[in-house]
């Protein structure tokens, strides 16, 4: 059972861990940030500003948390871990977790993709390991501001795992709603649906809300989800229902015109202008992307079932080769990326 007196740890000081944490600490729960070098030195010199689109903008003072780079330090007493790395650490920080953390700790995975929190509780055998959602966007602020700054640039949730005992009210507060769900697989497969869009933005080089407002952009988001759906219901998968559109009908509302799109997807269009993605940002810092969890995830389902998914192939190509290249965001034109002139 969690309580408002239980200490959380955040297992990756990024940027959802830096919000999420932030949020929680300026709640007065107890927070211990795990992170890497450069952004622990900040929080400890100047503390954390954490700001939304709703127009909070609140500072966590660095006497007010804790931050760290020693996994001996932040894990131990933890009640719960959040853990918020990307994909490619989910066995290091399970490692971390198995030597430091209590085995009664309850582990949450709030990362992308469907199968982070599967590869955890496959590393921490006997351990209570939930499944996570972040439904927005957060943009880290850059290198050499101070306070380093965690900024909410879009609508939405957390979504974890029913089952924990004053979990869900733990996490939840002001700037930070969370939601107890019993259906966590199929919102993990409908986040990854919309997730399918984080590559195209760090191949665009262009921010989300632009992206999105472009309907040659979302007309390739339309063929991938359509591909990924596909493949889904060979799978017998059910993606559930967590905006205000069922699945199923994504594509059709992608490929209206931008003045209509523009009218029945207020909410999808509510985002900060500075927003871009996590996929961006790790080709602009040379870092390897997640595309193996987003796209990667349906073409592997794709296979296991017959299903053909060419443009989702397409673009995991282009991601890495703007990965192996080390050039940032390449900027390409959507016909590049889409292969050619595409039709409604």
């Amino acid at each position: 059972m969690a309580s408002e007196t239980s200490t959380i740890a955040i297992a990756g000081a990024g940027s959802i861990g830096c919000y999420v944490g932030g949020c929680l600490a300026l709640a007065g729960r107890k927070v211990v940030f795990l992170g890497r070098g450069g952004v622990v030195e900040a929080m400890r010199e100047s503390g954390l500003r954490v700001s939304d689109l709703d127009g909070r903008d609140r500072r966590v003072e660095a006497r007010a948390s804790s931050a760290t780079d020693d996994p001996a330090e932040a894990l131990p007493d933890a009640d719960v871990i959040l853990v918020t790395v990307k994909s490619g650490a989910t066995a290091e920080m399970a490692g971390l977790i198995a030597a430091h953390g209590r085995p009664d700790a309850v582990v949450v995975s709030l990362q992308n993709g469907v199968d982070n929190a599967d590869r955890l509780r496959a590393a921490l055998p006997g351990r209570r390991v939930l499944t996570g959602m972040v439904m927005f966007n957060v943009v880290q602020s850059p290198d050499g501001e101070t306070p380093l700054r965690a900024h909410r640039a879009s609508q939405g949730e957390v979504m974890i795992d029913d089952g924990v005992d004053g979990l869900a009210g733990l996490l939840d507060v002001d700037g930070l709603a969370v939601e107890a769900r019993a259906d966590m697989k199929a919102v993990q497969w409908s986040k990854l649906l919309m997730n399918l869009n984080n590559a195209l933005v760090a191949l665009s080089d262009l921010p989300l809300a632009r992206q999105l407002a472009d309907r040659s952009w979302r007309v390739i988001l339309a063929a991938e989800i359509d591909e990924a759906l596909a493949a889904m219901r060979a799978a017998g998968i059910a993606p559930a229902r967590i905006t205000g559109l069922p699945p199923a009908l994504l594509p059709k509302v992608l490929r209206l015109p931008d003045w209509l799109f523009g009218l029945l997807a207020r909410r999808m269009l509510a985002i900060d202008p500075r927003a871009r993605s996590s996929m961006w940002d790790d080709l602009k810092r040379g870092r390897p992307t997640e595309i193996d969890e987003l796209q990667g995830a349906v073409i592997r389902l794709a296979r296991r079932t017959g299903a053909p998914t060419p443009v989702n192939e397409r673009v995991t190509a282009l991601v890495r080769q703007a990965e192996a290249v080390k050039c940032g965001p390449p900027g390409l034109r959507p016909e590049v990326v889409s292969g050619g002139p595409r039709s409604a």
